[in-house]
């Protein structure tokens, strides 16, 4: 008996090696076969599968794939204030693989955990930052690393009050958290992106819609405002 696949693992989760078993959208693509590696926390999975290429010939490739569910993010912005607010935590993946502390700023984000992109937004939007949201715009939703991570990441953002700002210590501490919240201009923001000071890819994808498609675009008006 393996937990996560006959008996429940430590998140009461069964199957986990059925995952993708039956998937029959691409006729190019034949699952052969799915093996569980890791399910401490999330799912780490092996799977063969048949791919025909493009000349006609089938060959038999094997992946690993990373679950751990999909996610939502969301930049909180000023445009009466020409600012953005981010926030600040240690990231242990980025330091080990060079960044100089792997204190990254980055837009607000979590892991959906059963919500829908909107509802798991809000939630992280308030623990993260202490902000209770308005209205919040869907912008895209993105394969963050397709060669090996499953998670689907769904973009939003939505206007802050500045006078509301939270610049205390956020997070859920039973998590691990310790994350502070941190109010830049907008101006140095993409600057920092510049500089590499900012270096999180959901960051950067938000403030660059922001200036060329969103609230900071050049024209001062959005379509349709």
């Amino acid at each position: 008996m393996t937990a996560g696949i006959d008996t429940p693992d430590r998140r009461g989760r069964t199957g986990l090696d059925r995952h993708g078993r039956h998937l029959t959208r691409n006729p190019r693509v034949r699952i052969v076969d799915v093996e569980v590696l890791s399910c401490d926390w999330y799912v780490l999975r092996k799977t063969t599968f048949d791919y025909q290429h493009s000349d006609g010939h089938w060959s038999r490739e094997q992946r690993e794939t990373y679950d751990r569910g999909d996610g939502a993010t969301i930049l909180l912005y000023s445009t009466a204030h020409q600012t953005v607010l981010l926030t600040r935590q240690f990231r242990l993946p980025a330091y080990v693989n060079g960044h100089p502390d792997g204190m990254l700023l980055e837009t607000a984000a979590g892991l959906l955990d059963g919500d829908t992109p909107e509802e798991a937004i809000r939630r992280e939007a308030a623990e993260e930052t202490g902000h209770v949201i308005g209205t919040a715009e869907h912008v895209f939703d993105v394969y963050m690393s397709p060669g090996s991570v499953t998670e689907r990441v769904h973009f939003y953002a939505a206007p802050y009050r500045p006078a509301a700002a939270v610049t205390a210590q956020r997070g859920i501490a039973d998590e691990g958290e310790d994350i502070t919240v941190v109010e830049l201009p907008f101006a140095k923001a993409l600057a920092m992106v510049r500089s590499g000071e900012i270096a999180d890819a959901k960051t950067i994808m938000l403030l660059q819609w922001a200036a060329l498609d969103g609230p900071f675009m050049p024209s001062g008006r959005r379509p349709g405002e």
